[in-house]
């Protein structure tokens, strides 16, 4: 029976020593160059990345070239001859009449915009005006100099009273440009 034990032995024996050679094989003892060696295994066994497409990879769409002047397309002469005018020919031809009912329309249509507009502002105005009456200073010293002089207060009262006087002009301007409309026999319903 001991024989087959000392012969299992040094099979043993004989088996780490060949895997411990092998492994010296693969180590030289400098970890700079084992490092090296993990390394380029490891770039062979991963996967190569997928192409990332950039702004410079893609070329711009060109912009289709205008057809010759002598080719037959689906527009029609009218067509053709004003694709030829320069801009400002075509909107001196498109000119409308001051006193149509367009260009009336418009006239008030703006005017009320900036009404509207001036009175959305005031509102704002006045709503910051609220908004710094019950302000809190957690400076002492800007909390007792706002409550002595009101500077923030002030100011946003006097903005408030410039705006109210720009909506009063603003009202008397669509006032007058209704007299105008009357005066050039103009119908009432455009000042709508």
């Amino acid at each position: 029976m001991r024989p087959s034990r000392t012969l299992i032995a040094l099979a043993f024996v004989l088996a780490l020593s060949s895997a411990a050679t092998r492994a010296q094989d693969q180590s030289t003892g400098d970890p700079v160059a084992d490092a090296a060696r993990r390394a380029r295994e490891q770039r062979k066994a991963a996967p190569k990345p997928k192409k990332v497409f950039t702004d410079d990879d893609v070329k711009p769409a060109e912009a289709p070239a205008p057809p010759p002047a002598g080719s037959s397309d689906s527009t029609s002469p009218s067509e053709a001859a004003n694709l030829q005018k320069p801009p400002d020919a075509q909107d001196s031809t498109d000119k409308e009449d001051p006193n149509s009912e367009k260009a009336w329309r418009k006239r008030f249509a703006d005017q009320h915009k900036k009404i509207s507009t001036a009175e959305l502002e005031l509102d704002v105005l006045q709503r910051e005006l609220e908004k710094s009456d019950v302000q809190y200073y957690s400076d002492p010293q800007k909390a007792m100099h706002e409550q002595f002089t009101r500077n923030e207060i002030n100011e946003k009262t006097a903005k408030i009273e410039a705006k109210k006087k720009q909506i009063a002009d603003l009202k008397q301007q669509l006032s007058d440009l209704e007299d105008q409309l009357r005066a050039s026999g103009g119908d009432a319903g455009w000042a709508r």
